[in-house]
C-alpha cells in the first residue's frame, strides 16, 4: 500500500490530467504563496522555485504524504507572461504572443514521506498563428483567458490559435504527466489503496 498522495494545486485542470493517468490525490490542499518573480529571475527559476514552495507548504502539514505541487510559467523571450490582471493585460499578451513561438515552462515538485524532494521542469514550445484583433477580443469576451498563464488556455478555445507545439501537450494544460508519473514512480508512490 502505498502513502497518500496530496495535490498542492487549486487547478481543476491538473486534477483532471491526474485522473486521466488513474491518479486520484487523496486530498487537495491549495499553497497560498507570493508568485510574484524575483528581480532578473529566469522563467525557469521562477517554476522551479514556485513549485517547491507549494509543495513545501503543504508537506509541513502533511509530512506522511507524497506531496505534489506544480507551476505553469509562459514565456516570450526573457519576458514572463504570468495571469492577466484583467481583459486590457490579456489582450496585450494575446498580441504579443501572435504569429510568434513562445515556452511553457511547466514546474513540478514531488515531496516524499522520507522527506526526499525532486524538482523538475518541462519544457513546451508552442507556437501561435497570426491573431486578428477581432479574434483576440472574441476570445477575450469569452473569459477564459481568466487565472491561466499567458491568457489562454490550449485546451479551450485557444487550440484553435495554435498550428503546432513541440513538447509535451499536458504541459501546456498545466501538468507534464509523463515525467510526473515517472518522479512519483521513482519515490515509491504506487497510487494503490488500502
Amino acid at each position: 500500500m502505498s502513502a497518500r498522495l496530496v495535490l498542492a494545486s487549486a487547478s481543476p485542470r491538473r486534477l483532471a490530467l491526474l485522473a486521466q493517468i488513474g491518479i486520484v490525490p487523496d486530498q487537495v490542499v491549495p499553497a497560498d504563496i507570493d508568485e510574484t518573480p524575483l528581480l532578473r529571475e529566469s522563467p525557469r527559476k521562477l517554476a522551479e522555485r514556485l513549485a517547491e514552495a507549494k509543495a513545501r507548504v503543504v508537506a509541513e502539514a502533511h509530512p506522511d504524504a507524497f506531496v505534489l505541487a506544480a507551476d505553469t510559467v509562459v514565456a516570450l523571450g526573457a519576458r514572463i507572461l504570468g495571469k492577466p490582471d484583467d481583459a486590457a493585460q490579456a489582450k496585450q499578451f494575446l498580441s504579443r504572443l501572435s504569429g510568434r513561438r513562445h515556452r511553457v515552462i511547466g514546474g513540478f515538485c514531488v515531496i516524499a514521506p522520507s522527506g526526499k524532494c525532486v524538482v523538475r521542469t518541462v519544457l513546451t514550445q508552442v507556437v501561435f498563428r497570426r491573431l486578428t484583433t477581432d479574434e483576440i477580443m472574441a476570445y477575450i469576451d469569452q473569459g477564459e483567458w481568466q487565472g491561466k498563464a499567458g491568457g489562454y488556455a490550449i485546451q479551450g478555445l485557444a487550440a484553435a490559435f495554435v498550428p503546432r507545439i513541440n513538447g509535451s501537450y499536458s504541459n501546456v494544460v498545466g501538468l507534464p504527466l509523463s515525467e510526473v508519473a515517472g518522479v512519483l514512480k521513482g519515490l515509491g508512490y504506487d497510487g494503490r489503496k488500502a
